[in-house]
């Protein structure tokens, strides 16, 4: 499955492209000259996620902001406030949020209503960003061609949790995230990629 219009900028950070429409989650070091944003998707508050220096080289005038409530109230203009579970359009997009957090461990509570989005392009094709999260009995009702599954351990699965989750809700393909940068390595994606039964593919940032 054809996944050039999905860029991985590292961490969780990704630019995605719909038609001339240019859609960025969690983005977090860009470079300077990174082409503006018409949609930005937020997962949660932490700064590798929330980067509001980021944000600002690539936000313009009708920038729309996707963000949980405790982000939302610190973006000016645009700024749609979401809760878990969750319909939501913008344009062509539709937006679907899914819970996202730690079970067992304290980083990423479930009561802070932080979230993953499963996104809808033009072309129906949809994209599936977990954010921060272990494998959540939600997950395994998700759909979606393209997970971007965090794989780093620590703070969210590793990579055989990962590979667990895709094998239980089988999306076309799986990119892994949140490794190589503050937590995991490469040897987490290479683990997803041998236990996950679909198609893995393992990005290098574009920075």
């Amino acid at each position: 499955m054809n996944h050039q219009h999905i860029h991985w900028l590292g961490h969780a950070s990704f630019r995605i492209e719909d038609g001339a429409t240019q859609i960025y989650i969690d983005p977090w070091k860009l470079p300077t000259d990174a082409p503006k944003a018409d949609v930005i998707f937020i997962t949660h508050a932490h700064y590798d996620h929330f980067a509001t220096e980021d944000i600002a080289k690539i936000r313009k005038d009708g920038t729309a902001f996707f963000a949980p409530k405790d982000v939302a109230y610190q973006i000016k203009g645009t700024t749609i406030a979401v809760t878990p579970g969750e319909i939501y359009n913008v344009g062509e997009l539709k937006i679907k949020t899914i819970p996202a957090y730690n079970i067992g461990k304290q980083f990423h509570p479930k009561a802070n209503n932080w979230v993953g989005y499963v996104i809808a392009l033009s072309t129906e094709q949809k994209i599936y960003h977990a954010g921060d999260t272990d494998f959540t009995p939600e997950m395994r009702s998700v759909v979606t061609d393209f997970a971007l599954l965090p794989c780093g351990g620590t703070y969210t699965m590793n990579g055989k949790e990962a590979a667990d989750a895709a094998n239980q809700f089988k999306p076309h393909t799986v990119i892994p995230m949140h490794w190589g940068d503050i937590v995991g390595s490469v040897k987490d994606a290479e683990e997803l990629k041998k236990i996950f039964t679909g198609e893995t593919v393992i990005k290098s940032p574009e920075r």
